[in-house]
């Protein structure tokens, strides 16, 4: 920090940290009275006027998911009962290009799904990929700035995004997998979806359980070289013609709705942090379960309307499902719902898209764009039969946490280690092609005329941290020794 100056909030006053949140001890949930990270996250939503910040670009269709498996030993929550049909809108994107970037960009793909359920909306708020760059949301806006555009020429910088990478360890499995060609999936169709964090489910006599969910493309993983995917830059929006086109056509994409599930108890001593957003469990602990699938089949009717104001959020979350302490997960449940306040209105959930097929019986009163007339009375509590919560609906959400009040990294598990799972992709997972084209995915990357010397050589080093050979072969195409 030698002659640095020190980071600030808006107001002058210095950081207490630029990496993590204020939580109860290290691996506890978040506090509100973080008044910086509030601060950033408030105004990291506010950036843009009115595109999203992130996920900008995107398409989206309704569907129906149809569970087949009986899962009520695990969780209570009605959409997830065997013989229940639940319809849903999923939304696609790509991450961080603005409203009119090409789809075929090297970009994660955001995969987020209303499920429309007797109990009110159930959101999940995920990608085509199980993990994520970063797990605290402290550096979550940061994260993003580096992915966009530079405040003086306005243009992207791939240095920027590798002085990023490179100084977060924790980005590394997220980076291997964007550097694959499954960085650029052929279609939406053709892709996996996962809920990425950890969340709680809970059954009807309060035993808990962790879970992940998997959605498994029932149409077959394709994806696209560098080469092809620059071949379609003539046509910005492929992604969104060949959904629209192959549900038209009654071409209806399905996957299959996976779960990974663990005791509440094996969390404490796993060996590694099971909510690190960064990492998978491995499904030789853990395997998947198949409970059920889900299908596409109807076009939106107006992009506008559907697509555009669709508001998801993952602290929408119904009684037999509750959030983990998942530091990412914890300051989505802020963030998400922030951002649509801001970019569609206080009365979102107004909207036909986003409004619950329950019944709603609310307190909130007024605001810009309300056209659900409020009635009497409009405050609680009253005397007067207004409605009234039912803190039952939500036994088995609660456990016990305890610790300082501290600003801290995760408590290390015996195994944690940032370069274990990418390394497992590279000896494990990916074909000698596979290996090939993310050494010259990466190459290309790094190659870019902004990107340093000094960087280049951060590059390899980074890429030596995962596997030698790795390194080795990104140090020969960027032609140092």
């Amino acid at each position: 920090m030698t002659n640095r100056p020190i980071t600030t909030d808006d107001a002058g006053l210095p950081a207490p940290s630029d990496e993590h949140s204020l939580s109860v001890g290290p691996n506890g949930p978040l506090l509100m009275q973080d008044h910086y990270l509030i601060q950033k996250m408030a105004h990291f939503n506010r950036e843009r006027v009115p595109e999203r910040v992130v996920h900008a670009k995107g398409g989206g269709a309704h569907g129906v998911m149809r569970i087949t498996e009986d899962v009520s030993q695990f969780t209570k929550a009605g959409l997830f009962q065997k013989g229940k049909e639940t319809p849903l809108f999923l939304r696609f994107s790509t991450v961080a290009g603005e409203l009119g970037s090409p789809d075929t960009a090297r970009d994660p793909r955001g995969f987020a799904i209303k499920f429309y359920t007797e109990e009110g909306n159930y959101d999940l708020v995920g990608n085509n990929t199980p993990i994520f760059f970063i797990r605290d949301p402290q550096k979550f806006s940061d994260f993003i700035h580096s992915q966009k555009r530079r405040a003086d020429n306005h243009l992207r910088d791939n240095n920027m995004q590798w002085d990023f990478w490179t100084l977060s360890p924790e980005s590394a499995h997220q980076v291997t997998f964007l550097m694959t060609d499954r960085g650029i999936p052929a279609s939406w169709r053709h892709m996996h979806g996962f809920g990425s964090h950890t969340f709680l489910w809970y059954n009807a006599g309060g035993q808990k359980f962790w879970v992940k969910y998997h959605f498994r493309t029932e149409q077959g993983i394709k994806n696209y070289t560098g080469e092809e995917a620059a071949a379609l830059l003539v046509d910005p929006d492929h992604h969104i013609r060949d959904l629209h086109t192959a549900i038209e056509a009654g071409d209806h994409p399905s996957w299959k709705v996976n779960v990974q599930i663990m005791p509440f108890e094996a969390a404490a001593d796993y060996r590694f942090n099971p909510f690190d957003l960064t990492k998978v469990w491995p499904h030789e602990d853990y395997p998947e379960i198949t409970i059920g699938t889900f299908t596409l089949n109807r076009n939106p009717r107006n992009y506008f309307a559907e697509v555009e104001q669709a508001g998801f959020e993952p602290s929408n979350l119904v009684p037999g499902i509750g959030a983990s302490p998942d530091k990412m997960l914890q300051g989505r449940l802020f963030s998400y719902p922030d951002t649509h306040r801001y970019r569609i209105g206080p009365n979102y959930l107004q909207l036909p898209i986003n409004q619950p097929r329950a019944a709603v019986n609310s307190y909130n009163f007024d605001g810009p764009m309300s056209y659900r007339n409020s009635q009497d009375p409009v405050y609680a509590p009253n005397s007067v039969n207004g409605p009234a919560a039912d803190p039952a609906l939500y036994d088995g959400e609660n456990y016990q946490v305890a610790g300082e009040i501290i600003r801290s990294a995760y408590t290390k598990h015996a195994e944690d280690d940032d370069y274990v799972q990418p390394r497992a992709l590279w000896e494990n997972v990916l074909s000698e092609t596979d290996r090939a084209h993310l050494v010259s995915n990466i190459v290309g990357h790094a190659s870019a005329p902004e990107v340093t010397s000094e960087m280049k050589q951060r590059v390899v080093e980074y890429w030596n941290n995962i596997h030698k050979d790795l390194g080795q072969g990104v140090s020969h195409g960027l032609g140092l020794s």
